[in-house]
């Protein structure tokens, strides 16, 4: 059957057997879905019906502040949940903007039809909590060391763990200045300045795609 390969791929749907992912995609409570770049797949405030599991694609979650920046506050790739943290709850809206960065196919999961395979395979209910849990405490945390930080502390930050992942102080920036700049929340503008003040007071040295960390 189409897409069952793909779905059994998923590390996140392994405690499923065949029968499970090949009966919700012929009785119509499992839909792969696809979208196209530049998408928008929910808008903050809109209801979440679906557990959505993404099979391919790249996908950010945006906060919009009052002054109209962008703050990228996650960024979810194949194997990633949509809604899992929300879906339960008393006020199953989300909180935030997703949008599809590159062309993405997802799962879609009907909520009772979830709920279903969550009584009916315990291992996939345990892997479930498992995974609600360890992305809600990474976005918190994300959330925590962004929020009521001055640009200088969140590009900092976001240097010093970019240090630490490539093992380098000399950073090559895995995205333009543009997105950095989305990524703090802040505008390109401001993150320009704030570089050029920092690269004066002999922080950083600044390149084209690149930043150097001077300890």
């Amino acid at each position: 059957m189409k897409h069952l390969k793909v779905l059994q791929a998923i590390p996140f749907l392994s405690p499923l057997s065949e029968d499970d992912l090949s009966d919700g995609l012929t009785n119509g409570k499992l839909r792969v879905v696809s979208y196209t770049k530049d998408n928008i797949l929910h808008f903050e405030g809109r209801l979440c019906a679906n557990l959505e599991i993404i099979l391919s694609g790249h996908i950010v979650v945006d906060h919009i502040d009052e002054s109209g920046n962008f703050m990228t506050i996650s960024d979810l790739y194949s194997g990633d949940i949509l809604g899992g943290n929300i879906l339960f709850s008393q006020n199953p809206y989300y909180l935030m903007t997703l949008i599809a960065k590159s062309n993405v196919t997802i799962l879609e999961i009907e909520k009772y039809a979830l709920l279903d395979l969550l009584f009916k395979r315990k291992d996939f209910l345990v892997k479930y909590l498992e995974f609600v849990s360890d992305r809600s405490f990474i976005l918190g945390d994300k959330i925590r060391y962004s929020v009521n930080r001055t640009i200088r502390e969140k590009l900092l930050m976001y240097l010093e763990l970019e240090s630490k992942k490539q093992k380098t102080n000399h950073i090559i920036l895995p995205m333009t200045k543009k997105q950095l700049a989305e990524r703090i929340g802040v505008q390109r503008t401001s993150l320009s300045r704030e570089l050029a003040k920092m690269a004066k007071d002999g922080l950083v040295e600044v390149g084209a795609n690149s930043i150097t960390l001077i300890k």
